[in-house]
């Protein structure tokens, strides 16, 4: 399996049997998302920066609910959760996928909000890689995205939705990267994350993905 990364939260995945699968696709966030096309698009929640699917050339429907799917040979799995500390109160809903294929497991936190515990950790199982908010304002912050980092362990994390040149209030991932480093996680960067090549090292990889055009 392979992860492309293609800007604020929006994500290719691409597994050995060819198939493709886009989390997120965006607009309006003052760059836009590459026209990409996939077998499947799946949305977190509804909001324009998570949810332009008109950006994406795909034949099915999107996957926008919690529940369990099969996707042309890629499990995902779907988790109610919230786009706020207050149980939705402030911004609704959100949905956490677990996608996996190939021997190896990725979550997709989408804009999750609520804070880190144990019982919801638990629901995700294993994760290999963690595709995770670190901007803040919307979403969890640096702090709050360490939380579920330390408790979830996974063996690479990815940061998502942070300043990067856009027009959205959320900060920059500098605060995480320093708490990583703190906390004795190697931080790096890749164009191309290919999942195949993660280590079994007990330390966790922090992994700044480059915005790519999805081919």
């Amino acid at each position: 399996m392979k992860l492309r990364y293609l800007g604020h939260s929006c994500f290719l995945i691409e597994a050995e049997n060819g198939t493709r699968i886009v989390v997120d696709p965006y607009t309006g966030i003052g760059y836009e998302m590459p026209r990409v096309a996939a077998d499947y698009v799946v949305c977190t929640h509804g909001h324009f920066d998570h949810a332009y699917t008109d950006g994406v050339d795909c034949p099915h429907a999107p996957v926008v609910r919690a529940g369990k799917y099969d996707l042309s040979g890629v499990r995902a799995e779907g988790f109610d959760s919230f786009h706020d500390e207050v149980q939705g109160a402030k911004r609704g809903k959100n949905v956490v996928f677990v996608f996996e294929a190939d021997g190896v497991r990725v979550c997709h936190m989408g804009d999750i909000g609520q804070p880190c515990t144990a019982e919801f950790a638990q629901k995700l199982g294993a994760v290999d890689v963690l595709l995770l908010p670190v901007g803040g304002t919307y979403t969890v912050d640096a702090a709050g995205a360490m939380e579920y980092v330390k408790t979830i362990a996974p063996r690479t994390v990815v940061p998502m939705h942070f300043a990067a040149g856009g027009t959205l209030d959320i900060a920059p991932p500098d605060a995480f990267l320093a708490l990583a480093e703190k906390e004795g996680m190697r931080c790096g960067s890749c164009s191309v994350l290919d999942m195949q090549n993660l280590t079994a090292e007990k330390e966790i990889n922090v992994v700044i993905m480059e915005r790519n055009n999805g081919r």
